[in-house]
């Protein structure tokens, strides 16, 4: 780890004895997730409307405040059968905790893991057909960045001899680590969660004989 990784990873643990923001957590301003809730949200998330074209334009707005769409083939209906839509994401880089703004790292662990190392995520979404609505999956990948050699390191580098010889080191700019590849982490079911709690939010409609916020009895509505 580089001097100025220790330096950064030092100030976090320091903030985290006097703050709760590094611990994992699903209340965040951007997630309908309640705190301490772990995973409420079905993955796929069925919901009850029948409108294909709002449900894709939902679909797709809620995924592009997170990722830049790659790709996508919208749900058709064609020979009267319903097709299934499905949404690839660019890969992006993991948002540190310097950047609040960005929401594809969700608060606590997975914030403080793209700070302290390169993580990028990329997100596939599948909307599928089914009696009385539709089931969206939502898979979010997670990979860390495989270099030749960590950054400011001088493996591999020539040294300075001290044995007598004249050796003459011209300035050279130094050379950023080698990419060479990802590795799989699995999947960021922490990010899942939060973007079917909104899309949960968007696209299904309370029961009218739901208990009231404030636990009170329900209140039935007579419908005209």
């Amino acid at each position: 780890m580089s001097r100025r990784y220790a330096c950064i990873f030092i100030a976090l643990v320091a903030a985290a004895g006097c703050s709760h923001q590094l611990l994992p957590s699903f209340d965040s301003p951007h997630s309908s997730v309640p705190a301490g809730a772990g995973y409420v949200v079905q993955n796929p998330l069925f919901v009850p409307v029948n409108d294909h074209e709002f449900v894709w334009n939902q679909v797709v707005d809620t995924i592009d405040d997170y990722f830049q769409i790659e790709r996508e083939e919208r749900v058709r209906i064609v020979g009267g059968v319903i097709t299934e839509g499905r949404i690839e994401t660019v890969p992006r880089a993991g948002a540190t905790m310097f950047e609040p703004w960005r929401r594809d790292s969700t608060r606590g662990y997975e914030k403080l893991h793209a700070t302290l190392q390169s993580i990028r995520r990329r997100a596939s979404v599948r909307v599928m057909p089914v009696a009385s609505g539709y089931s969206i999956e939502v898979s979010v990948f997670k990979e860390l960045e495989d270099v030749d050699r960590p950054e400011h390191s001088t493996i591999g580098q020539s040294t300075r001899r001290h044995d007598g010889s004249l050796v003459r080191g011209d300035e050279q700019r130094e050379e950023t680590p080698a990419t060479l590849g990802w590795i799989a982490l699995g999947r960021d079911a922490t990010l899942e969660q939060e973007i079917l709690a909104n899309l949960q939010s968007r696209l299904t409609v309370p029961s009218p004989f739901e208990p009231a916020a404030h636990g009170g009895l329900p209140t039935q509505i007579t419908l005209p």
